[in-house]
């Protein structure tokens, strides 16, 4: 797929089902992170990979992160959220001091890369969403998965084989959301 087609038909997969992305067309979204717009290269993330028996272990660390707030039924639920797709890359935003490059502009360099991801994954035909919600902004969660005090979670990307039809969104008017200054 041309890039630009790419860009302007991109749009999440929210239903995803096995197989996983094969090793080439991985390496290749893994690379397109790697080329995210970075002040200073610093490189200011970094990322987790979980499929097959970890997303049980993960399911499990969201359960603990709410322990005591839900019910089974709340639970099991919780624990399902894991399996949305057949490989969640864990987007980590790491921050490294430096004099010219603040903790926000390194964040919104790690969202970048995250976005590279996805961009690639749809290139290739892979089915892609970005979801966060409040398991990326868990202390428990972000502990049970090591990272730092210095890191946060910028979102979970669920990889996989398009189940069903993709959305058809709109492009919105160009001119609702650029103006000339």
């Amino acid at each position: 797929m041309k890039a630009l087609d790419a860009l302007h038909s991109r749009t999440s997969a929210p239903r995803l089902t096995d197989p996983s992305p094969d090793t080439e067309v991985l390496k290749n979204i893994y690379k397109a992170a790697l080329r995210a717009a970075d002040h200073a290269l610093l490189r200011p993330w970094r990322f987790l990979t979980i499929s097959g028996a970890s997303r049980d272990k993960l399911g499990e660390l969201f359960v603990q992160a709410r322990q005591g707030e839900l019910s089974e039924e709340e639970e099991q639920k919780l624990r399902r959220k894991t399996h949305r797709a057949p490989l969640i890359v864990v987007c980590i935003s790491s921050y490294k001091q430096h004099p010219k490059v603040p903790q926000l502009e390194q964040d919104l360099s790690a969202g970048a890369a995250t976005q590279n991801m996805l961009n690639a994954a749809h290139a290739q035909g892979v089915g892609a969403m970005w979801r966060t919600g409040s398991m990326a902004y868990n202390k428990t969660v972000m502990k049970g998965l090591g990272l730092g005090d210095h890191e946060k979670i910028i979102g979970f990307l669920y990889l996989g084989s398009i189940n069903g039809n993709r959305k058809n969104v709109l492009m919105p008017a160009i001119e609702d959301h650029f103006q000339e200054w």
